[in-house]
């Protein structure tokens, strides 16, 4: 600051400095510092930029020191549907390819010799071996160097990190690793691995729910799906049997093209039109179903939040149980918004694991089942009891919410039993206690 220096906002920046310290540190001492140093030397440059205060709040420094790339995520998402369409034509090729070979076992002569570019047009004798001649290398044209673009750039951050070490190391400093520190995230859909089955099923549901403080359930709702693939055109008209032994009110719904009154009467998923195929090589929904509810007796795991206001702050007293011991729930993660801004963060009691990360205390347990189907977390933070809400819940399971089982798959019209493989994934999209 110079003499003609504003002191009135010469103190805000100050302030705002103290109020970012405690968001990248949970204790405010040297160990914590020196860990997520770089962490708040990128926040400090978000607010002093060239000696002069920058505009800024805390939830834009936020912004700006997180940021993700929308272009990142559109470019992974062609590259894998790329890759998925190369792997895809490859097995087509291999199939082509073994159909020709047992044709030509099946005529009694040796099977014809093919390539991608070049085939043979005779059979190839054992009295007379041939080499396939090698292509000529391709020469490799010199890549022009691209202009630099005005976008943003990936991995910038990571590169003047390790610039500013080196050199602080070429002029004899002396530089401490700091740790990662993994940051854990809510438990998302996952991408769901391709079978190589040529006949494969796959039930998958989402849970969503909306719950109030008090206990009263403001939404909850399951949605389900049954997916089938079929890469074989042998396999392609088959009829599934589920049997739906759930208890409750669930809406099913069954696709334009599958038979809906055979489906109603004997629970067998077939098409409509006898004989008509399923589609090859791709996703085809078959059946949907959805359970709806307010009653808080339908909700697979229950949150009990009581804050308690004292005057250091609150005491937290969070409870979790498991209304439903037939559930196993897996990677199950609370999240409770806590600031440790004016105070500090004491944790008395848990059950499980916690870690405090950028104003979010995430509690984790890796299973809940009827073993362990209450749990505790006790801590005490500054704030007020509304600042420790919402509270967000995540889990997954491994078996289906309704009770919507896969008795087995036939042949369309004959009692001839295919195998086939399966999968079942429940995730939550979104279980929030306001």
């Amino acid at each position: 600051t110079t003499k003609s220096s504003n002191i009135l906002e010469d103190l805000e920046t100050l302030r705002l400095f103290a109020r970012v310290i405690p968001e990248y540190c949970r204790n405010i001492d040297e160990k914590e510092v020196s860990e997520n140093v770089f962490q708040l030397i990128f926040a400090f440059d978000e607010i002093v930029a060239l000696g002069y205060r920058e505009s800024v709040n805390l939830a834009q420094i936020k912004t700006f020191t997180e940021m993700d790339s929308h272009d990142e995520k559109v470019y992974q998402a062609v590259r894998q549907t790329q890759e998925r369409e190369a792997k895809e034509e490859m097995k087509k090729k291999a199939k082509e390819l073994q159909r020709q070979r047992m044709e030509a076992q099946r005529a009694g002569r040796a099977p014809y010799s093919t390539g991608i570019g070049n085939s043979t047009t005779g059979p190839i004798t054992p009295s007379q071996p041939t080499e396939m001649p090698l292509p000529a290398p391709t020469p490799v044209q010199p890549s022009r160097p691209k202009p630099a673009g005005k976008g943003m750039k990936l991995g910038r951050k990571s590169a003047d990190i390790d610039t500013f070490v080196d050199s602080i190391r070429k002029d004899g400093g002396v530089v401490k690793d700091s740790k990662k520190i993994a940051v854990s995230e809510p438990v998302r859909p996952s991408a769901v691995t391709a079978s190589t089955s040529p006949l494969h099923l796959r039930q998958e549901e989402k849970i969503l729910a909306s719950i109030h403080r008090e206990g009263d359930v403001d939404q909850f709702e399951v949605r389900g799906l049954l997916c089938l693939h079929v890469t074989d055109q042998e396999l392609a008209t088959v009829q599934i049997n589920v049997d739906n032994s759930d208890e409750r009110q669930i809406q099913i719904q069954t696709h334009p093209n599958i038979d809906k009154r055979g489906f109603q009467e004997t629970g067998v998923v077939a098409m409509k039109q006898a004989g008509r195929p399923f589609p090859l090589n791709t996703d085809v929904g078959v059946l949907k179903w959805r359970f709806q509810s307010d009653d808080a007796e339908d909700l697979p795991l229950i949150i009990n939040c009581w804050p308690s206001e004292t005057s250091q702050g609150c005491d937290v007293n969070i409870e979790y149980e498991l209304q439903d011991h037939n559930l196993e729930l897996f990677n199950v993660l609370v999240s409770i918004p806590v600031s440790t801004q004016g105070g500090a963060l004491n944790v008395a009691q848990c059950d499980g694991s916690y870690s405090h990360t950028h104003g979010v205390l995430e509690w984790s347990l890796p299973m809940v089942d009827k073993s362990n189907s209450t749990g505790t977390l006790e801590f005490s933070a500054p704030g007020t009891a509304d600042s420790f809400y919402p509270v967000n819940v995540g889990f997954n399971m491994k078996k289906p919410f309704c009770d919507m089982k896969i008795r087995g798959v036939t042949l369309s019209g004959t009692d001839t039993t295919v195998p086939f493989t399966s999968e079942c994934s429940v995730l939550t999209e979104q279980y929030t206690i306001e």
